[in-house]
């Protein structure tokens, strides 16, 4: 199961809550009608979708079973899973880190997280000797090959990115 979303607190009086999304494809997880999982302290409950709307970067979303705002408080925190849906090219975040970098052949760090970004994942990689940090995106000119069965990320990067 991946982490698809989190509640951040209660929105209005009939039940609405703010979701993070954490998704790609924040349409179609939160669809009306898609029944999810939602986990809180230990305890886990299957919640269905009413409706879902886009509000300030996030997802303004009721449930069936959340009538009102003191139900939508207790939420507060819930965290939401789905199964993975993998496609060609796709990576989840947790499958990107730690994979060793490489770069002209040369071995040259470890992805120790991933940023999102508004128009793309960037990959914060430490680089060995020293332990700093630089943000590479994760697009095909730059990032050309992952390959997850050898646990090793190839980057083509512009020149200057690796000193910024």
């Amino acid at each position: 199961m991946v982490l698809i979303g989190r509640v951040i607190k209660p929105h209005g009086v009939r039940g609405e809550v703010v979701v993070d999304a954490t998704t790609d494809d924040p349409e179609g997880r939160f669809a009306v009608g898609a029944t999810l999982l939602g986990v809180q302290a230990g305890r886990e409950e299957q919640l269905t979708v009413k409706t879902a709307r886009p509000h300030q970067g996030r997802l303004l979303v009721r449930f069936e079973e959340i009538p009102g705002r003191n139900e939508a408080e207790r939420h507060r925190g819930m965290k939401f899973y789905a199964e993975p849906v993998f496609e060609d090219e796709d990576f989840y975040d947790f499958e990107l880190e730690g994979l060793r970098v490489v770069h002209n052949g040369t071995d040259i760090g470890e992805v120790t997280s991933i940023v999102r970004a508004p128009a793309h994942r960037l990959l914060e990689v430490t680089l060995d000797g020293g332990g700093r940090k630089v943000l590479i995106p994760l697009v095909e000119e730059i990032v050309p090959e992952v390959d997850l069965e050898n646990s090793t990320v190839t980057i083509t990067p512009p020149e200057g990115l690796l000193e910024l």
